[in-house]
């Protein structure tokens, strides 16, 4: 059987895309050529119905076990063959299911500052004319109620960065040595070294790869009456290819989707405001992420970004405390 030998398994927004690609430099690795194949998130054919363009979404899934194969039947000899599908982390069942099918496959997590990842995910759906509320806090706010209606995991802007759980899951199914856990801005910060410990860590030569692609940086368009009709427009388009056969329905949307972000400005960092009003939906998790993993995320509570720059301007006459809360002076 053609089955990977590891997994980029998570999370959403913090940095697989640019993971995969730099991966499939090396010689000895094998990236599928669909970087995100979402093999392992259904057990059969994934569902029809959810949030805005979710039904376009699983038509992509590679669901079929042959199909997915077919991903890695390329592989030269001797070299390790892998994908990446951010949402296996998060998903306990998609765990299990690696688990039954590949149980000695390598695993590796990139953990992002989750206020920062939650922001970075609804910015990607608000750009693309697909979340209709113009707040992130506000978004996350409405996420019990898309959870119950159905949506897509893409939607769960809080659920997705509560990692510690995710990590526990995990630890109880896989062997740590067979699972790598670091940081978004390990990446960023020093691709060079963060990847040759990537390598190692697949068993693969270190000191081949040195850099990093550069993501796509996702526009912000402004709360306007255009993007207000575009965005209108395009989620009844969305709604209405649901039901269209093959790419129909990309063919319905992408015209639309590049009017919104055509000329639209650089992503909005977060307001002090916004990230003091997040922080507490993750309080609990990252002390639960930092017994699992015995390593210190306590700087994700507080003012600043993981990345180490300002998220915001802070009320002034305020300045930092270490539980994320201003403190007069």
């Amino acid at each position: 059987m053609a089955l990977p030998d590891f997994l980029v398994i998570g999370a959403p927004k913090a940095g697989t895309t640019a993971l995969h690609a730099a991966l499939a430099r090396h010689p000895d690795l094998h990236l599928s050529e669909v970087k995100e194949p979402k093999f392992f998130l259904t057990d059969g054919a994934p569902p029809t119905r959810g949030g805005p363009g979710d039904a376009q979404t699983y038509r992509e899934h590679v669901w079929r076990q042959d199909d997915y194969e077919k991903l890695f039947a390329s592989a030269p000899p001797g070299a390790l063959r892998g994908e990446s599908t951010p949402f296996y982390l998060y998903d306990r069942a998609a765990q299990r299911r690696i688990r039954e099918l590949i149980p000695k496959a390598r695993l590796i997590a990139v953990l992002r500052d989750p206020v920062e990842r939650a922001h970075s995910n609804w910015t990607h759906l608000w750009s693309a004319g697909l979340e209709p509320i113009d707040d992130v806090v506000r978004a996350c706010q409405e996420e019990d109620r898309r959870i119950d209606a159905g949506w897509a995991a893409f939607w769960h802007y809080v659920r997705l960065g509560r990692y510690g759980g995710q990590l526990e899951h995990l630890f109880g199914l896989f062997p740590r040595e067979q699972v790598l856990v670091f940081r978004y801005r390990e990446l960023l910060e020093r691709p060079a070294p963060t990847l040759d410990r990537i390598c190692s860590f697949l068993d693969v030569e270190p000191g081949v790869l040195t850099e990093v692609p550069r993501e796509n940086v996702t526009v912000h368009p402004g709360r306007t009456m255009r993007h207000r009709v575009l965005s209108r427009v395009l989620r009844t388009g969305v709604a209405a290819g649901a039901a269209l056969p093959g790419d129909l329905s990309g063919r319905v949307t992408t015209p639309l989707e590049r009017a919104l972000q055509r000329n639209g400005p650089s992503r909005r960092p977060l307001t002090w405001e916004q990230r003091q009003a997040l922080i507490p939906l993750f309080e609990d998790d990252v002390k639960r992420l930092e017994e699992v993993t015995g390593e210190d995320f306590g700087d994700w509570l507080e003012p600043k970004a993981a990345s180490g720059g300002r998220v915001g301007a802070r009320p002034s006459g305020q300045h930092q405390a270490r539980n994320g809360r201003p403190r007069s002076r």
